[in-house]
């Protein structure tokens, strides 16, 4: 709209020639199938962290009867572990200067309650991500990952695919020339995407889940449509729709965030330089924390000379815990993403055959 000399004094008619700014509508981790809400989480405890139980599973003891031999059979047995988890407490605090509603006409308060909610969902994806990295990341320390279909990871084996390393993929690259995509853009049809299935395979061997999310970035996305490895069918999981590849064994969620660059350690191939997770349905356990006073609003008659302020705070919190590790960073204080996403902060303490998040590594 343009403004002309008989109305350019009016802001709020100025103003109106803009549009909001807005969210960008996503399919956030959050929101999909890998969190799942787990009443094993008890956000009320004293302390930064609490712990859960869980029970493995059995450790069965199969006898051989015998008409012949009246020894006592030998009994299964069943153990218990326990793991560590982190609470996170945020705030979005904001301020409206009272008298700039004659200027602008607008309820900046009402803006702001607008989009805390979205906030909240983005800072929320941000950290169940950044727990991802930290897993990652940890797994990464304990020393090269799985290599072909008759590794196991172990207390110096990670439980991650490093697509570039010498093994099942081939030699180890050693410049860009040769550094390996998970996408083969050197093969035709379906076998470009055999990297991508080989990895899975390596790793949950028999245990393969029926299917997968799979965390990747814009650049992945490109590989696979140059690939035409999309489904033209769309997964509808409760109210999001999925791209999908394989007929729906892998759904695909896309961030932009970085994934992590994990070349600089030992155990990683240099040419690796991104990250794709492939995660099982709910794989991070996700609980609410009820906070005392959610939504707060301060007013200050005195300020701006008298023209007042309103400030408003709104407060969450939350649990969120990948499945199969323990917490071991700090437990003084909350979380920070940065904390989430440290390789010091976690260490695995289930089954490896029943972990649910697979880092892949490739270029």
């Amino acid at each position: 709209m343009a403004i002309n000399h008989l109305n350019f004094q009016n802001v709020a008619v100025a103003i109106s020639a803009y549009a909001e700014e807005r969210w960008t509508e996503e399919k956030r981790i959050n929101s999909t199938g890998m969190v799942a809400a787990s009443t094993e989480l008890d956000p009320n405890g004293e302390g930064f962290a609490g712990q859960l139980r869980w029970y493995k599973p059995l450790s069965a003891t199969i006898n051989n009867a015998s008409l012949t031999s009246a020894t006592d059979g030998n009994y299964s047995t069943i153990s218990t572990d326990i793991a560590n988890y982190v609470k996170n407490a945020r705030t979005i605090g904001a301020e409206q200067v009272n008298l700039q509603r004659i200027i602008s006409q607008q309820d900046g308060l009402a803006f702001f309650a607008r989009n805390f909610a979205q906030s909240r969902a983005q800072d929320e994806h941000n950290a169940v991500l950044s727990i991802m990295k930290g897993v990652a990341a940890a797994e990464v320390a304990l020393g090269a990952g799985v290599v072909n279909f008759d590794t196991v990871p172990s207390g110096s084996v990670g439980a991650f695919i490093d697509v570039n390393a010498a093994g099942s993929f081939g030699a180890a690259a050693t410049g860009a020339g040769d550094a390996r995509k998970l996408v083969d853009a050197s093969e035709v049809g379906a076998a470009r995407g055999e990297r991508l299935f080989r990895a899975m395979g390596m790793f949950y061997k028999d245990y393969e889940p029926d299917y997968v999310y799979m965390v990747t970035s814009p650049e992945v996305l490109a590989d696979l449509r140059g690939a035409n490895l999309i489904d033209q069918d769309r997964v509808r999981d409760g109210n999001l729709e999925f791209t999908t590849i394989f007929g729906g064994k892998f759904r695909l969620v896309l961030t932009r965030a970085a994934q992590g660059n994990l070349a600089t350690s030992a155990n990683v191939n240099d040419q690796s330089t991104k990250t794709t997770f492939l995660v099982k349905p709910g794989s991070v356990a996700f609980r609410e924390i009820p906070m005392p006073v959610a939504t707060e609003v301060d007013r200050n008659p005195a300020s701006y000379a008298g023209g007042g302020s309103t400030n408003i705070w709104y407060r969450y919190g939350f649990v969120a815990h990948p499945m199969g590790y323990d917490w071991v960073g700090a437990t003084n204080n909350f979380a920070t993403n940065a904390t989430l996403g440290t390789a010091g902060s976690w260490t695995r303490t289930m089954d490896p055959l029943n972990l649910g998040i697979l880092p892949i590594l490739h270029a």
